[in-house]
């Protein structure tokens, strides 16, 4: 049941609806937990302040503020709703997005939420649906969501898309500055000698008979610059071709680091020689690899780590089981009390660890990244939160245990 005072309907626009029932429905709120919030409509800001003042709480939330259009125009998320929402409207001391955002601010609303957790969860829940002007102001069309791949048969090569087909060697990513993946794409496929010609590019290898005698003529400088085995010439063998690949995909993987190991002692060595120039490039490689090495680690760790329940106890008293999946929160629920309770738990995790595709499919969507390094940046803030995790073998043994009592009771 929703929960929200009506001061006034939105006028007509992208948000016009009969009856505003909030910003709508969540996977981050327990399935019995009901909508708790407000919402405000006003042309003066001092009368936002005034409700602000006697209706906000000290708790947790997210709040949004919508234009004289009805457009979303911001959405942000607050430890405490009240301080957050008065800090608005502090003339000397807000920032200056705060003055535009609450310039423009004819409606205000607000959902209060368990805990700070769950309030992030939110924000970025209504961040990606809506996309309000003012949480994406800045963000140029090249920062969207790419994907490293390694491919394309049959002298398959590292490159960027933005949708991978799913028939790729390996997928890496999502990354969001596109030109520092490109540049990393060109940079391993020179050092692994790879091709990054278009498919059109007729390929043979060496160790392959044809039927005719040809004089094949290499299709790009790269070959004669020694940064290309050159299939496109028959320079070498598949089994070569392959090796390499090989090679490139067990860096990517994360399996084999040793190429970051040869280009800085490849660089100090030219700086010895007091070849500078040549040190110089080698630097650029190494930079580029590492912040590409860097990425891929942070990625895998949020994923493969972070698998377990998160018991929380919000401002409200009730503790909050949070599943999170591979870095991604899958599942909410109260504490279970009751053998009822354990039973569906018991379900919502089976399910969650079945079902989810987001959670359990090898590459993460654009969004689903934004989601599984806010889990990260989450127990990275907050450490100490790591000894309450409880893993999901072990929840689901206690569900087993609780519905075998309950079956041997007479």
């Amino acid at each position: 049941m929703n929960q929200f005072p009506k001061d006034g309907t939105f006028p007509s626009g992208l948000f016009a609806r009969n009856v505003f029932d909030g910003f709508g429905p969540s996977r981050y709120r327990p399935a019995s937990e009901p909508i708790v919030g407000r919402v405000y409509r006003s042309q003066r800001p001092t009368h936002l302040r005034k409700q602000v003042r006697r209706h906000a709480p000290h708790s947790p939330g997210v709040y949004g503020m919508i234009d004289d259009r009805g457009r979303l125009i911001y959405v942000g998320k607050a430890k405490d709703l009240r301080n957050r929402l008065l800090s608005y409207f502090r003339v000397n001391s807000r920032h200056p997005k705060a003055a535009r955002i609450i310039r423009h601010t004819r409606v205000l609303l607000w959902e209060v939420w368990g805990d700070e957790f769950a309030a992030l969860l939110r924000e970025l829940e209504l961040i990606q649906l809506l996309r309000p002007r003012f949480n994406v102001l800045g963000i140029p069309g090249l920062q969207r969501h790419h994907y490293l791949c390694l491919g394309k048969s049959p002298a398959p090569y590292v490159y960027v898309t933005n949708k991978p087909s799913g028939k790729e060697l390996g997928i890496y990513g999502p990354f969001v500055v596109r030109w520092k993946s490109e540049e990393a794409a060109r940079k391993l496929n020179d050092w692994f000698n790879l091709r990054d010609c278009p498919q059109t590019v007729g390929l043979s290898f060496a160790d392959e008979p044809t039927l005719f005698e040809t004089d094949p003529v290499a299709k790009c400088i790269r070959f004669e610059l020694k940064t290309c085995m050159g299939p496109c010439v028959a320079a070498c063998s598949r089994q070569q071709y392959w090796g390499a690949v090989r090679q490139v995909k067990a860096f990517l993987d994360g399996r084999d680091r040793s190429l970051l190991a040869r280009l800085r002692e490849s660089m100090e060595a030219a700086a010895a020689r007091l070849e500078f120039e040549k040190a110089l490039s080698l630097r650029d490689r190494l930079l580029v690899l590492e912040w590409l090495d860097a990425r891929l680690t942070l990625i895998r760790q949020a994923r493969n780590r972070n698998s377990f329940i998160y018991p929380l106890t919000g401002h409200d008293g009730r503790e909050r089981w949070y599943s999170i999946r591979r870095g991604q929160v899958v599942a909410v629920c109260y504490k279970p009390e009751t053998t009822a309770d354990f039973e569906q738990v018991r379900a919502t995790l089976a399910g969650a660890c079945d079902a989810s595709g987001s959670a359990g499919s090898p590459v993460l969507t654009g969004g689903a990244v934004d989601s599984v390094l806010l889990v990260l940046g989450w127990f990275r803030k907050h450490p100490e939160e790591q000894a309450r995790l409880i893993r999901h073998a072990e929840v689901l043994e206690l569900c087993r245990r609780r519905q075998a009592s309950r079956s041997d009771q007479p």
